[in-house]
């Protein structure tokens, strides 16, 4: 469910006509609904309330807009972060530095040592390396950090190959046959806190026997160091549960998630750790485009609209689905193939897709914008870089500014020798 609904035969964001927003703040422009937003985050919570010990760090990736942090922080959530610049977004959105995990294969010596600054609850490994590494730091700076070893099950989620990260060729985390010998090594090394394991196998997860298979084995590794007289109190499962992007798409929702997680870690004694992204802010944003003009094609028109693949880049990188509506509709439907003005083939959003019926000016949206929308845009082209905003009821705010081509270019420097 969201709250993007047609009232009066025109597409609204809660109480606020889409058509006001393009007027006032132009094109393309996400936009936000926060009652979609603090439902999701209420019903992901709600859907884990048969576990004992559960912690929700939001995947800041998926979107680090500050609004965005600053309403899941007040809903409770930490943050699940990859970057030092992420790190201090969450930070910033008022998520304590213990909430905040830090993921992610590449950390820097120097990004490690930022986050021990912060005081961040916990470091998931990528290998035995990055946790040698972070023992020294830590140690240098008199402080123990707390640790979990991420691990690739080697299970295929059955998603798009660019979104898989539990396979054995995958560049995350430790083989699953290696770890219970890495993780003693590191449990005993000054400076480090080994707490736990982690697995994530991937984004946009629609079927959940991929995971329950990855969670089963997890709980298979977890009783092996045990038994071995490792401390095991914290299970980091990740995220990449998916959300339907197709009108009429039915996947398996929160509650379907939290019954299997239920089932596989009824025995484990340990506090589960969730890093929910896309199944938070996906259906709670949309981005809104102008149409340019239409142009007859050699089969279909192409309804070329302002928005790019700068803007929206899924489409182009994943062959992603986002449904194209017009924000006025008049009933009518035409066949066409929906493109950006970028100069590639590949900034293209639909082809010979069944849509609403649109003429050069006429306002449209891309639907489930809200998750890797604005995040991945950049100013390819020298376009500018795209604005987003946030409703709330009948009130609206920007939340990040349109930046201009020429703010851009004044941050460019000639050396004097040229």
């Amino acid at each position: 469910m969201d709250h993007f609904e047609l009232k009066n035969g025109a597409l609204y964001a809660e109480d606020v006509p889409l058509a006001a927003i393009a007027a006032a703040v132009g094109t393309p422009v996400y936009v936000y609904s926060r009652a979609t937003l603090t439902r999701h985050a209420r019903v992901f919570r709600e859907a884990l309330s048969a576990l004992p010990r559960v912690h929700l760090a939001f995947a800041v990736k998926s979107n680090p807009n500050l609004a965005v942090l600053k309403l899941l922080a007040k809903e409770g959530y930490g943050a699940d972060v990859v970057s030092a610049g992420e790190m201090h977004r969450a930070l910033a959105a008022g998520m304590p530095g213990a909430d905040i995990v830090f993921s992610g294969v590449g950390k820097t010596g120097r990004e490690m040592a930022e986050a021990l600054d912060a005081g961040l609850g916990q470091f998931n490994l990528e290998s035995e390396e990055e946790g040698v590494e972070l023992a020294a730091i830590a140690a240098v700076r008199g402080v123990v950090a707390t640790a979990t070893l991420r691990v690739n099950p080697d299970v295929d989620a059955k998603t798009h190959a660019k979104i898989s990260t539990g396979k054995s060729e995958n560049k995350f985390g430790v083989p699953y046959d290696r770890a219970a010998e890495i993780y003693a090594r590191l449990s005993v090394m000054p400076g480090l806190m080994m707490r736990g394991l982690a697995v994530h196998i991937g984004s946009q997860i629609t079927d959940l026997e991929p995971s329950r298979l990855a969670f089963a084995k997890m709980g298979d590794l977890m009783r092996t160091l045990r038994e071995q007289g490792l401390s095991v109190t914290h299970m980091d499962l990740g995220g990449g549960l998916g959300v339907p992007y197709r009108v009429g798409e039915t996947l398996p929702g929160p509650a379907e998630y939290g019954a299997m997680v239920a089932e596989v870690t009824r025995d484990w004694d340990a506090t589960i750790m969730f890093e929910p992204g896309r199944v938070i802010t996906g259906n709670g944003g949309v981005l809104v485009t102008e149409v340019i003009r239409v142009k007859p094609g050699a089969v279909n028109p192409f309804v070329v609209v302002d928005a790019a693949m700068n803007d929206l880049v899924r489409p182009a990188m994943y062959d992603a689905w986002h449904d194209f509506a017009a924000v006025q509709p008049t009933g009518e439907r035409i066949t066409a193939n929906i493109v950006g003005p970028i100069c590639e083939s590949s900034d293209t959003f639909a082809m010979a897709r069944d849509v609403d019926a649109v003429v050069a000016g006429d306002l449209g949206v891309f639907r489930t914008a809200g998750a890797y929308g604005a995040t991945m845009a950049n100013t390819y082209n020298s376009r500018a870089l795209v604005p987003e905003v946030m409703v709330d009821g009948d009130k609206w705010a920007i939340v990040a500014e349109r930046i201009e081509p020429a703010t851009i270019l004044a941050a460019e420097r000639v050396p004097e020798w040229l």
